[in-house]
């Protein structure tokens, strides 16, 4: 893919657990074969502590900030030089939409992120019923109103 790929998503299953040594050696690994961005999306409560985030942090692998959030309240912390946003709908998962309110709250983090100079990505998952698209396209609606 050479320079057209923008970054790689690791999604880990709900089952496994942080394991400091593992964790350490696979992201190690690589970092070694890529260039690229890397960002985690962990989903074990194990992965929610400062001593993931400090080895996500160490090997420059940022954390997938997805709403709903897998473990209530908290997000995981990784590099800071990516922020990459996962929308997979709420209330109903997959299926609902987000109201401007939240899309406009989106914006704001995505903007305010750019303007740190980190790299910024954001996925919409809620289509089973086809709100992806809508939602996307609302959210480019007012990036681009934000950046007049």
């Amino acid at each position: 893919m050479g320079g057209k790929l923008g970054c790689l998503l690791l999604q880990l299953p709900p089952s496994l657990a942080f394991d400091e040594v593992a964790t350490r050696d696979f992201f190690t690994l690589m970092r070694s074969l890529t260039a690229a961005h890397i960002v985690c999306e962990p989903r074990h409560v194990t992965w929610f502590t400062e001593e993931s985030a400090q080895t996500l942090k160490n090997a420059g692998i940022a954390c997938v900030r997805a709403h709903p959030s897998p473990i209530a309240g908290v997000e995981p912390v990784g590099d800071p030089g990516t922020l990459y946003v996962r929308l997979h709908g709420s209330p109903e998962i997959y299926y609902s939409a987000y109201d401007e309110a939240f899309l406009e709250a989106v914006a704001a983090r995505l903007l305010e992120a750019r303007h740190s100079a980190s790299e910024v990505w954001c996925i919409f998952d809620n289509t089973a019923r086809g709100e992806a698209v809508p939602n996307a396209l609302t959210l480019m609606a007012k990036l681009e109103e934000a950046a007049r």
